[in-house]
């Protein structure tokens, strides 16, 4: 018989299990809130360190401050008088405007002939690239402007880059243009070369600039390991996109892993950059896209009002954007397709897929805490759309759905969007209403699972016939219904670690005329089971290579063979990595 002392005790212990079952859920979703959270969350903290005022400008409320870079470079930084103001943001046109005007006055200045041996120079002019540095002058002749970078840190190689001017002229007396290269915490010694028309150097300048460490606090090295491939690697930067733990930033890495641009967001992250012009158009917070040009001056915001952006931005019809996102309050999420008018700035929902697809949404369930997306918990993340392609001459879209691991076409998107085809494990679909909307797998292969970034990879040999690429991260999850499909041995269900496991590049041949789809080709790479791309690099037959949960990304050839890879630090996953030329910031012959 229990003595009175131990059945206390023995209730305590019951009494604290109970409580404990209550509270886990609870916890569960708490924590996870919080996880989420942060992707909507916007800085509240835009200062910087900075040398002496030297200047005001009582019209425009900038102080001109002298930039810490050093002895070797008499450079500038302008300081928003209300930067320290609650709701102060550098992604606000009259900001803009204010640092513009403040820049062509110093560039005016009656009593000064700015010159490559005494250029204006200014520190992240525009407070969007932390370690941009600004250059204005003039030359006798028309020329173009070259500079080298070099570290003393022998495992940092040396840069070179043709510094892009704002004009788009490759050959110019008047010379505006954001260096790019210059590797945060180091002392950099820079020699621009000044090469005239006929291909004679005019001038060489040399001078230092020991430029602070980085905003983020992130690195400036990552750890490189060499591949089997003995192709050359593209030219360009390495963009890491949305770096968990480092969330309001986007990252610009060279072929050697140097950090080279460290760009400065209101939050979130850059899902994807869209060259449009001399400009890009990417994301700075989850609710706010922002057209930037090669000086890091943002020269139109665009507000999303209710909704949230999440996973991907791309070209619709002329003078649009096309966005993934979720309405903000709503009980369901990454649901939406948006439509920006890029000159008057109108958001339009396209299309809320819980309409379109209304009988199959209503199978459908909340994330529960003991899913595997337990962070997700309590949402109605039913579809999870993650990638869009817009194919103009037929005014259709094409979409990943992670959720259902499944890539999903709707057609007439500005004129009573329908659904054509779904592509994917039939089984998925079986005993719902589009079952019959599947396209037929041709060929013996294991269709994709868990994928991302789906892409328009090539036109086909006739109409009705072309190409996706996809990253295939062959991770079966479902948190909106229980359905248990049967799997091949090779597709994980693991969301950490692989056990051997590998995820894919797939190239998908799809036949519309037949109703067929079949695998052209496909490589292994480091298995993740969420987020990452694999993306051909711009004008190559590469491929940029991100495993987000691998926390790697890697260069590979035309046949799938590792030329590099990079391996990266964050807090769970880095959601993608794209290589661009970034023909804005540097001259690409």
């Amino acid at each position: 018989m229990l003595t009175k002392k131990k059945r206390t005790i023995l209730l305590v212990v019951i009494a604290a299990v109970a409580l404990l079952v209550v509270l886990i859920p609870f916890l569960v979703m708490k924590i996870s809130k919080a996880f989420t959270a942060q992707e909507q969350a916007v800085r509240t903290d835009w200062s910087f360190d900075t040398g002496n005022v030297v200047d005001q400008s009582a019209e425009w409320n900038v102080d001109i401050t002298q930039a810490n870079l050093g002895d070797g470079l008499n450079a500038l930084q302008l300081v928003p008088q209300d930067i320290q103001s609650e709701g102060f943001t550098y992604y606000d046109l009259g900001v803009q405007q204010r640092l513009h005007q403040v820049i062509e006055e110093l560039k005016s200045l009656n009593d000064v002939t700015w010159s490559a041996s005494q250029p204006l120079t200014i520190l992240n002019p525009y407070g969007t690239g932390s370690n941009g540095l600004y250059f204005y002058f003039e030359t006798e002749v028309e020329a173009k402007i070259n500079y080298t970078i070099h570290v003393p840190d022998s495992d940092v190689p040396d840069y070179t880059a043709q510094a892009a001017d704002i004009s788009g002229e490759e050959y110019s007396k008047t010379h505006e243009f954001q260096m790019i290269g210059l590797v945060p915490g180091e002392i950099n010694e820079v020699t621009m070369t000044v090469t005239g028309s006929w291909g004679n150097t005019r001038q060489v300048v040399h001078f230092t600039v020991e430029m602070p460490g980085t905003k983020s606090g992130y690195a400036t090295r990552l750890e490189v390991t060499q591949g089997s491939s003995d192709q050359e690697q593209t030219d360009g930067l390495f963009a890491m996109m949305r770096v968990n733990g480092y969330l309001g930033y986007g990252f610009f890495f060279d072929n050697d892993g140097i950090l080279r641009y460290e760009m400065v967001l209101e939050g979130y992250g850059l899902d994807r950059l869209l060259f449009y012009g001399n400009e890009i158009i990417t994301c700075v917070s989850s609710s706010k896209l922002a057209r930037i040009n090669g000086l890091g001056q943002v020269t139109q915001i665009y507000e999303l009002g209710d909704y949230d952006l999440h996973h991907d931005i791309g070209f619709g019809a002329e003078g649009e954007v096309l966005a993934l996102a979720e309405e903000r309050g709503n009980e369901t999420v990454e649901d939406r397709l948006l439509s920006i008018d890029l000159e008057t700035g109108q958001v339009t929902e396209r299309i809320n897929f819980s309409t379109l697809m209304e009988p199959y949404y209503e199978t459908t369930r909340e994330v529960g805490p003991s899913d595997a997306f337990f962070w997700q918990a309590g949402e109605r993340d039913w579809i999870h759309l993650n990638s869009l392609v817009y194919l103009a001459e037929e005014d259709s879209v094409i979409l990943s759905s992670r959720e259902t691991s499944t890539i999903i076409k709707v057609t007439n998107l500005h004129d009573g969007p329908e659904i054509e085809w779904l592509l994917g494990d039939e089984s998925v679909w079986q005993d719902t209403s589009y079952s019959e909307k599947c396209l037929t797998q041709e060929g013996d292969f294991v269709p994709q699972y868990g994928q991302h970034c789906v892409e328009y990879y090539a036109d086909g040999e006739e109409d009705g016939v072309y190409y996706l690429s996809l990253y295939n991260n062959n991770y079966w999850s479902t948190n909106s219904r229980d359905v248990t499909l049967e799997l091949e041995e090779s597709v994980s269900t693991e969301l950490y670690g692989s056990g051997g496991i590998a995820s894919q590049v797939y190239v998908y041949r799809i036949d519309e005329n037949e109703g067929t789809y079949s695998l052209q080709s496909s490589f292994d790479v480091p298995y993740s089971s969420i987020v990452s791309n694999g993306s051909l690099c711009e004008d190559s037959d590469h491929w940029v290579v991100n495993s987000g949960m691998a926390m790697v990304f890697g260069e590979y050839d035309e046949d799938g063979v590792l030329i590099r890879q990079y391996e990266y630090e964050c807090t769970m996953q880095n959601y993608r990595t794209f290589k661009y030329d970034m023909d804005l910031w540097l001259w690409n012959e």
